[in-house]
């Protein structure tokens, strides 16, 4: 499945290089809502709440109005969730707090579980070089994915795992990467970071994992 991503920067729609090098931005709400209006799931992400540099809460309550989606960005606990879910996101999508210094943050995963249950609840796991990337990629902890995976499938109800190291650039996402996370977990599994085909996206289907694409399809390479 693909699920179209829209990322919220400055109160635009955005496309990033690897998290940081602005490529693309949109003010043509209402065009990329009709198009994406089709899909079952479509990815929010409030990119300036995941910095820390303010938020896009306004526009991102408007969309997760007309569009069913899965929202993330800054969500630090299972009160901000619940709020999301009151406005209409299906989904919400926890990323940095599931992490501290030390390791994987299990209070924080099982308490979100509880409040809003794991089919609500998607974890997040973005990798930079290999490590976990937190707090909008700015900062690393030492963990691997499939120690957060082993961690955290007890709570959520799917994993987001994004390879910044590719992300915007449609250079392709990498296969193996998508085999061995597969094989760590039962739960849904969603991979971003530089898919630019829907050969990709079948190929990612056939391992029963789904794709989320950005770059490509505001780019005109995937058609939506």
């Amino acid at each position: 499945m693909l699920i179209p991503s829209i990322d919220l920067m400055g109160g635009r729609i955005v496309q990033l290089e690897r998290g940081e090098e602005l490529r693309l931005a949109f003010d043509d709400f209402d065009y990329w809502i009709a198009r994406f209006s089709s899909y079952p799931l479509v990815q929010l992400i409030d990119l300036d709440a995941a910095k820390r540099l303010g938020d896009n809460r306004a526009l991102l309550s408007q969309i997760a109005r007309r569009l069913p989606v899965q929202v993330g960005g800054g969500i630090r606990n299972a009160e901000e969730a619940q709020r999301l879910l009151g406005l209409g996101a299906r989904r919400v999508i926890f990323g940095s707090a599931l992490f501290h210094d030390t390791g994987v943050n299990t209070e924080c995963a099982a308490a979100v579980s509880a409040a809003i249950g794991p089919e609500q609840f998607v974890a997040g796991i973005d990798t930079k070089a290999g490590r976990i990337a937190v707090r909008g990629w700015q900062d690393q902890v030492s963990v691997t994915p499939a120690q957060a995976i082993a961690a955290l499938e007890p709570y959520c109800g799917a994993f987001l795992y994004t390879h910044v190291d590719t992300e915007g650039t449609m250079r392709g996402f990498p296969m193996d990467v998508a085999r061995e996370l597969r094989s760590a977990t039962t739960r849904q599994l969603i991979v971003a970071g530089g898919i630019r085909e829907q050969a990709e996206i079948d190929a990612l289907h056939a391992m029963g994992v789904d794709a989320v694409a950005g770059m490509a399809v505001y780019s005109g390479l995937l058609a939506t």
